[in-house]
Formats: C-alpha cells, structure tokens, sequence
C-alpha cells in the first residue's frame, strides 16, 4: 500500500522500485485514479513496469475512485440514455482531520488562499481525472475540461477547538469541474468541503431514461472510507495476478 503523495510524476519512481521487487501496488495517489487522459506518458511508464515485473498497479481511493466517479458510472448501468451526469459533494470539514482543513485553506485571508491556489498547493486533486474516467466509461470524447477553484468566505467568525476563522476570511473551497462535449456541459462536478457546512450529502443527479437521483445523507466520511477502500482492493489485486 503506497500513500505518499497525490501527483503522478513524484509516484511514478516508487512505484516502479516497488514493481521491480515483484510487488503489486495498491495507491491512494489522487492523479493515478485514470492517468490515461492528464498524464498518458507516465500512465503507460507505470503499466509498462506492471507488465515487465508482472504484477498490477492499482490507484484508488474515495474520492477519485468512487464518490463522484465510479459511483455515477455505475448508476449508469439502469439507464437506456444518458444527457448528463451531475455530482455534488458538500463536506463539513470541521470533523476532518486538521492537515485536510488546512488543505481546503480554511482561516486564510482572501490573498493568502489566492497565493496558495496559483502555488497549486489548495485544490481538491483529482477533480479532472473524475470527469475523465465518467466520460472513458460513458463513451464520451470530451474536447475540453475546466477545473475553477473559489474560496468560501466567512459571514461571521467561526471558533472550533483547532482553529479561528475571523469574518471574511475562507472557510475552505469550492470547486467546479466541467467536461465538455460537442460544446455542452455533459458532466459537472461540485466539491464543496468548508468549516461549518450546513449539509454534508454526496450526490448523483443523472438526466436521463430513466432519470436518476441518489443522495447519500450526511455525506461519506472520507478518511475512514479512504482506509476501506484500499484495503478492500488488496484481495482484487491479488486475484487479478
């Protein structure tokens, strides 16, 4: 099991030590989730040296891998069509952990979130390769993908036992990504995770015959289902060997 870091290019070098012990991989790594779109080089680096050490490299986790990709793809299967696939995902992360808050920028000032979103280091990884594994599984060649990041502003000041968010401050982000088709918007992703967020739901909203809503209320927590869903992989690879 290999949960170092989120980008494709620092993995890819422990990845391939590790397959020449002879060992499968199972990662938790966000852009390895469907690399074939975003990183295709790397992608095929790393399936090479799957291949040469025959052994299998699997990237998963909760969020890329299932909430607001495998998840819809799979709702898909009821559906004799389908238009458009939205999914929304609203978090409270006041019961996160405090490394994920801080990642979402919560308590920063306007500036300090921009100055840290152009850095790169305040996003949600894995937005993009989300809309690209619905779009390889719908069948769908998108021509164009977009990733918009905002902060959520503070109306009031907020304390919680690890931190002070003063007013007007960031409470965390909220992201979009859209995936477009023939110039339509035929997926929409929403990440939304903030201190104090009314609602936490994950859910699917799919346009189509027959049109399918699913809501998880309450939302799934993230940390406790990241830790399920890699160690319920391990059997899977195992198998696939």
């Amino acid at each position: 099991v290999l949960a170092t870091v989120s980008d494709i290019k620092r993995i890819a070098p422990q990845i391939e030590e590790i397959t020449a012990q002879g060992i499968p991989v199972v990662t938790t790594c966000e852009e390895l989730v469907f690399p074939w779109a975003t990183s295709p080089k790397l992608a095929r680096r790393i399936h090479s040296a799957a291949i040469a050490n025959n052994v299998a490299v699997v990237g998963t986790g909760v969020n890329p891998g299932y909430l607001m990709d495998g998840l819809p793809a799979f709702l898909t299967a009821a559906c004799q069509d389908v238009r458009t696939i939205t999914v929304n995902r609203f978090q409270n992360a006041q019961y996160r952990r405090v490394p994920f808050q801080k990642k979402i920028g919560a308590g920063l000032s306007p500036a300090e979130f921009d100055k840290k979103q152009k850095e790169g280091t305040l996003r949600h990884v894995g937005l993009t390769e989300s809309i690209h594994l619905i779009a390889h599984r719908m069948g769908w060649k998108l021509e164009q993908t977009e990733d918009l990041i905002t902060p959520v502003i503070a109306k009031k000041n907020i304390e919680t036992p690890v931190m002070s968010i003063a007013k007007g401050n960031a409470v965390g982000v909220r992201q979009e990504g859209y995936g477009y088709v023939d110039g339509e918007v035929k997926i929409r992703l929403v990440f939304q995770a903030t201190v104090g967020e009314p609602e936490s739901y994950d859910e699917v909203i799919i346009q189509g015959t027959p049109h399918i809503h699913s809501k998880i209320s309450g939302g799934v927590n993230g940390d406790v289902a990241t830790c399920a869903i890699t160690l319920n992989a391990i059997p899977q690879v195992l198998r696939a060997m």
